[in-house]
């Protein structure tokens, strides 16, 4: 092969395109430009998106590994026999499907097809449509913090100090937003905006929300839970510690609105974390005499669109606070609070 041949084949790919080889010309050119590529790349899916896919990629290496298999490039077999055994262990098949995906995902971004975009990919799709066929197990939901759970739970977070102030507003702003245990720790103060009605709570791109268009929910003061009163009882005893604390206002609009305390109560710069949320609920669910194995903090979004069905709230409504793209999780949450309602054996049981 003459120089000529050698040089197209290093400037192109077998469909006719340009190739950026690696430590070529045309790749330092454009180094910045790529690094920006990626990181618009990475950002197409949401962060919480990112950890499972890692995750999933980190078992399903282990898995190869353990019996001596390259995990990359995989034929389809290798997938449907690794679906096959994490079935056989136990999970679920949306655990089981999304770690597939990530597996694709793996793949692309090393630049060879998913295995299930491979010819003979028939057979692990016939295995994920079995597993998702035979894991017909009920589907378990974890007890809702409803009103009256909120009010027992809240009830229990005794005296005045910081701790109890946060943990009050951390489970009110929780449940009356509708919101995930990740949104409720990643506000800010340029979140909340007060309005004479109770409050706005401004949310960035969110996990449904990956055109990163955002959303504001409107939170009624309320005369029970009472958010708003709950939610500036711990603003006002954090502006008080950092009364003397200089910042600008762009500076003060991305200081964590929910901040991690220390064990003897300082606070500190750092948001709380997701799993604090979930032993908070379940703490404060146990003393509230609830089972807490059966509460997480999922509980507080569910407890939301539970009261809101029972109360006889619009499909519309809540989706307006809970930001589902579709309504059908929502009709399951009307369809138990409606049970009961005009049953068909009313009038002869």
């Amino acid at each position: 092969m003459d120089e000529t041949a050698n040089s197209e084949a290093d400037t192109a790919d077998g469909g006719g395109l340009p190739v950026l080889a690696a430590g070529g010309d045309m790749l330092a050119v454009l180094r910045d430009d790529l690094e920006q590529a990626a990181a618009f790349k990475k950002a197409a899916r949401a962060a919480a998106t990112h950890r499972a896919y890692g995750s999933d990629w980190a078992i399903y290496s282990e898995w190869c590994g353990s019996r001596g298999l390259a995990s990359m490039p995989a034929h389809p077999e290798q997938v449907a026999a690794f679906v096959a055994n994490q079935a056989t262990a136990g999970f679920k098949a949306s655990t089981i499907e999304r770690r597939v995906a990530a597996i694709g995902h793996h793949h692309r971004a090393s630049n060879y097809p998913a295995p299930t975009a491979h010819p003979a990919a028939g057979g692990l799709r016939e295995a994920l449509a079995g597993i998702r066929h035979t894991k017909t197990i009920r589907k378990t939901r974890k007890s809702a913090a409803d009103a009256a759970a909120l009010l027992g739970m809240l009830a229990e977070i005794k005296g005045s100090g910081l701790r109890a102030k946060r943990d009050r507003a951390v489970l009110a702003m929780g449940m009356a937003a509708a919101l995930r245990r990740s949104e409720l720790v990643g506000l800010t103060m340029g979140s909340v905006g007060l309005h004479e009605k109770g409050l706005e709570l401004y949310l960035g791109p969110t996990k449904t929300d990956q055109a990163g268009e955002g959303a504001t929910i409107a939170i009624p003061e309320g005369a029970q839970i009472k958010p708003k009163a709950l939610l500036l009882e711990w603003i006002d005893a954090v502006r008080i510690l950092e009364a003397g604390l200089e910042r600008t206002e762009a500076e003060a609009e991305k200081v964590p609105l929910f901040r991690r305390l220390t064990r003897g109560d300082q606070l500190t710069a750092s948001p709380m974390s997701d799993r604090a949320v979930a032993r908070l609920v379940k703490r404060c669910a146990s003393d509230a005499g609830f089972d807490a194995s059966t509460f997480s903090g999922h509980s507080l979004r569910s407890g939301f669109l539970t009261e809101a069905a029972s109360r006889g709230a619009t499909i519309f409504k809540m989706q307006e606070v809970s930001r589902h793209k579709t309504v059908q999780i929502l009709s399951d949450y009307v369809r138990s609070a409606e049970r009961f309602k005009n049953h068909a054996g009313e009038s002869f049981l």
